[in-house]
């Protein structure tokens, strides 16, 4: 369902969307907290990072919020019937603290942060730092999408009720981000080249800090 007015990003036709769970075989996709930010008067501002939530064959958690969403998270993942044990692989976008502050909670889970790829205190050799997606399976992908960071990186899901998703971290800050995401970017040339491609194929975004948004293409 839409969520609101249909805004150009990066001269597509994208509009917000009001639901958060997207089901899917073999993958559902589930946002479990929709991240945030909001300027104050100081000229600090609050924010916190998007968590996801990716159901099938394997689960995965894309981004786990700031340390203060600890609670939150465990309570959230125990409604659906879920430890952090049960958790198969973390995901974090990039380093900010608002998107992977609580790693430690899933220490038996295969970590993907930026471009490492560990298990516990071993490293695996992946090609993400080559440009290369790193495949958890035939229908999810950690793709490399730098520019917000040097090592950004985000999450395609195929397959879906919604087609392809793309959990995109702070590639996206959120459907409206035309006049702020430059403002918040290590390479600007670099990011507005992975937002691109992200536009071109996925068929709803979920941003670091804002709700989902679908983009529109011409049949």
């Amino acid at each position: 369902m839409e969520a609101g007015r249909e805004v150009v990003c990066g001269g597509f036709t994208t509009v917000p969307l009001s639901e958060s769970d997207f089901p899917g075989q073999p993958y559902s996709v589930s946002v479990l907290k929709s991240g945030y930010c909001r300027p104050q008067t100081d000229g600090s501002f609050r924010a916190d990072g998007t968590i996801t939530l990716i159901t099938g064959p394997r689960t995965v958690l894309v981004d786990t919020g700031g340390p203060w969403d600890r609670d939150f998270l465990l309570r959230t993942l125990r409604e659906r019937g879920l430890g952090p044990g049960d958790i198969d692989v973390v995901v974090g976008t990039h380093g900010h603290s608002d998107h992977v502050g609580n790693l430690s909670l899933f220490q038996t889970a295969l970590m993907i942060v930026g471009y490492d790829v560990s298990e516990g205190d071993v490293y695996r050799p992946n090609g993400l730092a080559a440009g290369h997606a790193h495949c958890i399976d035939e229908h999810v992908s950690v793709v490399p999408s730098p520019g917000h960071t040097g090592q950004h990186v985000s999450v395609q899901v195929t397959g879906t009720s919604a087609g392809t998703v793309l959990v995109a971290g702070d590639l996206f800050e959120c459907c409206s981000d035309e006049d702020s995401w430059r403002d918040l970017s290590m390479d600007t040339a670099v990011q507005e080249v992975s937002r691109q491609e992200a536009l071109r194929t996925a068929d709803v975004i979920i941003p670091g800090h804002g709700l989902p948004f679908r983009v529109l293409r011409n049949s």
